[in-house]
């Protein structure tokens, strides 16, 4: 199955903002999971983008390898976990791309696409310090992509609304979750769970801090227990049948004084 999915730029909210574990700890849980090797490609190499990036981002592999741990770490509880899917190969391609970032593949290869030109843009408003760290937030979310399940019996993320809710908001959690979000001012206000991107991602990685420490990790495993899957079903399966969604939701808007 062909995935493409736009990496949006984020916040932190110092409500949600919290490291899950130690960075020793993730590297030292997940230091025996196999990671794909990864094919730098650079179809433009006179672009300045992409000439800059190796300037600031000395081991690209390395770079790519800690941020797929994080990652793994947030979706999964250890690498023994049955349903972690096995990469074989994992291309990074500094394009020309009318975007910020893009995952693609499917089965056991992947591919994330960055732009050339955001690369450039970024570092000219923000300097190079700013690019590591919002590389290092798009990269998460490109990579939960790679790793992250996909919901059964609701179609697929070109076709099917939930699927695609799903599949951007763990995606922005786990962004959430591992820091990659520098602005607190730049949490969406209001708005609803099924507005996907930051909303979802925001208000799972407060369940996350709120709830249940586990909770993004058993979200994503109920893609593979609940078939057809959905929201509620999902919620239920994380925190228990007392929960639901629009009740979360609401006490989240509260919580945050959106309400």
């Amino acid at each position: 199955m062909l995935v493409v999915c736009i990496a949006l730029v984020g916040c932190k909210s110092k409500s949600q903002h919290t490291e899950v574990v130690s960075v020793n700890d993730m590297e030292e849980r997940w230091k025996s999971f196999p990671l794909p090797p990864v094919d730098i490609q650079q179809p433009y190499p006179d672009e300045e983008g992409s000439k800059l990036y190796f300037t600031i981002v000395e081991n690209p592999e390395a770079f790519i390898h800690e941020q797929s741990r994080r990652v793994l770490d947030l979706l999964y509880f250890g690498p023994e976990d049955k349903f972690i899917p096995k990469l074989n190969h994992l291309e990074y391609v500094l394009d020309n791309y009318d975007g910020i970032s893009a995952c693609y593949g499917g089965g056991d290869m992947k591919g994330i696409i960055l732009s050339n030109q955001y690369i450039v843009s970024y570092h000219q408003e923000h300097g190079a310090e700013a690019l590591i760290e919002e590389n290092k937030g798009v990269l998460c979310h490109e990579l939960t992509h790679a790793f992250q399940l996909e919901p059964k019996g609701i179609g697929d993320y070109g076709s099917s609304e939930l699927f695609r809710v799903c599949i951007e908001g763990v995606a922005d959690a786990v962004r959430v979750l591992s820091g990659g979000f520098p602005k607190e001012s730049d949490r969406p206000k209001g708005g609803h769970y099924m507005d996907s991107y930051r909303y979802t991602g925001f208000f799972f990685a407060w369940l996350v801090n709120n709830k249940d420490k586990d909770f993004l990790r058993k979200f994503n495993l109920s893609t593979q227990h609940l078939d057809p899957w959905s929201f509620d079903g999902a919620i239920k399966y994380a925190l228990g049948d007392t929960y639901n969604a629009e009740d979360l939701w609401t006490e989240y808007q509260k919580a945050m004084g959106d309400i």
